[in-house]
């Protein structure tokens, strides 16, 4: 899968790649009105990947459902996942709601961006299950909790989700971050290959404790990278920064993983 924020709407790649070989896409965030992210600059490239401060700039509920999806649905028939996050659980109910009948493959509920100001839901057990259980409530799609790596104890969280009704987790979302950079501080969220391993670990031990699927994130830039998120436990992958340097490493990755499938039936 593609991760939500790093394949904008999805039609903008449409010449690019052939987007029914993807195994899904997950549009950029979504919120209720149109947010202009945060001012610039908002993204620092380093050499072992990325910090970025966007703010989850994007058009807004009405004319994601109007325009941008619309847009997509024609060009492909890969499964189409809407990440969605609010400022409050009335927020998320009302995009959950309005999604509702517009046929789409799944929510993902973006719950763990560290680039906005105010509480990180899924920084806590309690604030995760309250708001899962009530989204849960009010749709029928497949529904994905996107996880915070900044906590003691992912599993903790990803169980909470569990109980309130979640159909799967992903994690990691990006790591709080700082850099200076010609003396001035630029704060944001870290991803690609420097922290795969913090992902892993992550991933390994929320696999161990829910028996719901979950979506490994984090520093995936070639088959072997999933490959050890897969013995890690994860059920499927997203590719997040990989977008930036390469949109076909989804495609790449699923045709080099399905040769080494071949060769172990063989052998």
């Amino acid at each position: 899968m593609t991760a939500s924020g790093t394949f904008g709407y999805g039609a903008e790649f449409k010449d690019l790649l052939d987007l029914d070989k993807l195994g899904a896409i997950i549009t950029k965030t979504i919120t209720v009105k149109p947010r202009q992210g945060n001012a610039m600059p908002r993204i620092l490239e380093l050499p072992y990947g990325i910090i970025n401060r966007i703010g989850l700039q994007n058009v807004g509920l009405e004319i994601f459902i109007s325009e941008k999806l619309p847009q997509l649905k024609k060009i492909t028939k890969t499964p189409v996942i809407v990440s969605i996050a609010g400022v409050s659980k009335k927020e998320f109910l009302k995009i959950a709601e309005e999604l509702e009948d517009e046929n789409i493959d799944g929510l993902e509920l973006n719950i763990s961006c560290p680039n906005v100001k105010g509480r990180i839901i899924s920084q806590y057990p309690e604030d995760t299950f309250e708001l899962v259980e009530a989204v849960r409530k009010k749709t029928k799609n497949m529904m994905i909790i996107k996880l915070c790596p900044d906590v003691t104890d992912v599993s903790k969280i990803a169980k909470a989700a569990e109980d309130a009704g979640a159909d799967a987790v992903s994690l990691i979302n990006t790591v709080p971050a700082l850099f200076y950079d010609g003396g001035k501080a630029f704060s944001g969220g870290l991803s690609g290959p420097c922290i795969k391993h913090i992902a892993l670990r992550k991933v390994y031990e929320t696999a161990n404790s829910v028996k719901i699927p979950v979506i490994g994130i984090g520093g995936i830039m070639d088959a072997a990278d999933a490959m050890d998120f897969l013995k890690a436990g994860a059920t499927a992958i997203q590719v997040g920064t990989g977008n930036f340097i390469d949109p076909e490493i989804p495609i790449k990755i699923v045709e080099a993983i399905t040769q080494i499938t071949k060769s172990d039936y063989k052998d």
